[in-house]
């Protein structure tokens, strides 16, 4: 199943994306659920059968929100590719690295990402992001991946004066509007096998950033393992599971997104997460 959190004439609700219609689940389950959040809590139980009757409309009518909008935690996993370590000049590390992210600094699919008026370095970051369903403490790694409840398409956004004004990366990674998140999840199920899987970021068609996931230093199950240690993971938390080389902070000239740009992230099977850039009045 393909799951979104919208807008329908202008009201909040989530559901199932079937080819180029929305099916209202959070209408046809109001009783039942709150949002997407409740539901993956409950193991989606009764979705399928709620979407086959559940009223539809064009998704060219609807407004995308983030796919979970109020997730307890987002925890984002930094420099997890060997070209975005090598260009950093980090060190090798044991353990992931590991940061968080509001949900206030998020945005929806075709929303845009706002360039904040305090600085002009507004980096991308294309990135996997997936979606806990099961909670859970000191997950094992061979147990992680049935605690996932999807997957979806994240952009990092990064602000990175503001990221390096001290050693914590928190600041440059929080402004409003600058985490796109979009436009579903997709449960494991649908989407297969990740290590195949490419990750492409395109900046006005120009691919900025091109890998498979096979090349993250740590992989999903270890990502879960480590964080479920220092935290509960909750139905409905995030987690980014960090961004592949070709940075703008790290190019010759940098190439910062700036007002009218496009960006787009795009996964193999899972879609398209598309932003425009504007200016923070």
């Amino acid at each position: 199943m393909r799951l979104s959190t919208v807008k329908v004439a202008g009201c909040a609700t989530w559901g199932v994306v079937e080819g180029d219609s929305f099916r209202d689940v959070g209408a046809v389950l109001a009783g039942r659920y709150a949002d997407l959040k409740a539901a993956i809590g409950a193991g989606l139980a009764g979705v399928e059968e709620a979407a086959s009757s559940a009223v539809s409309t064009p998704i060219a009518d609807i407004e995308w929100l983030p796919v979970i909008p109020n997730p307890d935690k987002i925890l984002c996993v930094g420099l997890n590719y060997e070209m975005h370590r090598q260009e950093t000049g980090r060190a090798e590390v044991e353990n992931p690295t590991i940061f968080a992210r509001y949900s206030n600094s998020q945005t929806g699919h075709l929303a845009p990402i706002v360039r904040p008026k305090v600085s002009g370095d507004l980096d991308y970051e294309g990135e996997l992001a997936v979606i806990i369903g099961k909670p859970g403490r000191y997950i094992s790694r061979q147990d992680a991946l049935s605690h996932v409840a999807g997957y979806a398409i994240y952009n990092d956004g990064s602000v990175r004066d503001f990221q390096r004004h001290t050693h914590q990366f928190t600041p440059g990674k929080n402004f409003p509007d600058t985490g796109a998140f979009g436009p579903w999840m997709m449960t494991p199920d649908e989407l297969g096998p990740l290590p195949e899987l490419r990750i492409q970021t395109r900046l006005n068609s120009q691919v900025v950033q091109d890998a498979t996931f096979a090349h993250m230093i740590f992989d999903i199950a270890r990502q879960i393992e480590y964080c479920s240690t220092f935290t509960r993971l909750e139905a409905g938390d995030v987690i980014a599971t960090g961004t592949p080389g070709g940075v703008g902070a790290k190019r010759n000239p940098p190439l910062w997104m700036k007002p009218g740009d496009i960006v787009e992230v795009e996964i193999d099977k899972l879609g398209i997460l598309r932003n425009p850039i504007t200016q923070e009045a």
